[in-house]
């Protein structure tokens, strides 16, 4: 069975992420008139998201995401790679196995943006620690939201990484971008400034790109 498509959402808190996954999940899982004229089933969809997703994961982000909390920056690195290596574990590999798609509201960009930009850690160290624990997963397209830390859209109770000063979240955001330019052929850049409809229009005519590209892919096989 071909292995099902890896998409993932990246971004500063506020940004709209979220928002997006779940309008992707949506649309992934209705007909549509390009599915239809393709003749592409609906896909198995899995809606996502990290730190959490699993049992296990869900308990390491309480723990990361505690306002109360005094952890130190590696120890809160080793945290995020242990609840990703279980989310990867249990959750996104097998679902990629079966042929399903996966969409992620977060994966090892954001810890190499809010590791090494935020708390300035060797990009190196934290590149081979997201390897490992990834056993080198990597997602077949991410949709970066990018919008000045000044400019988000906060609700709700600040967590600790929500709440981190401006330049902190200025650094996490110039690092996503840095990633972008790194990895053009995967990471999508889209302005978070725009509308929530302006966006999508963007996000689903990337997506139906894909879907046709792999489509034809497969008949040709």
């Amino acid at each position: 069975m071909k292995r099902g498509l890896f998409i993932t959402f990246e971004g500063v808190d506020g940004v709209g992420k979220t928002t997006q996954a779940e309008r992707l999940r949506d649309y992934l899982t209705q007909p549509t008139a390009l599915q239809d004229y393709l003749d592409v089933p609906r896909p198995t969809v899995l809606l996502t998201a990290e730190p959490g997703g699993t049992p296990l994961g869900e308990k390491i982000r309480q723990l990361l995401l505690d306002p109360s909390s005094r952890m130190g920056k590696r120890a809160e690195t080793l945290l995020f790679a242990a609840d990703r290596a279980q989310h990867v574990a249990e959750v996104i590999k097998p679902a990629l196995e079966k042929g399903q798609t996966v969409i992620c509201d977060r994966y090892t960009d954001s810890t190499v943006a809010y590791q090494v930009g935020g708390r300035e850690l060797d990009e190196g160290d934290v590149e081979r620690l997201n390897m490992w624990a990834t056993q080198g997963l990597q997602p077949d397209r991410t949709y970066l939201l990018d919008m000045n830390p000044l400019d988000r859209r906060l609700t709700g109770e600040v967590d600790r990484l929500e709440g981190q000063c401006f330049e902190f979240q200025n650094r996490v955001r110039r690092k996503f971008l840095d990633l972008a330019k790194q990895y053009p052929e995967r990471i999508m850049v889209l302005d978070g400034s725009l509308s929530r409809e302006q966006v999508w229009t963007l996000i689903k005519g990337d997506v139906d790109r894909i879907l046709a590209e792999r489509a034809s892919a497969e008949r040709l096989a």
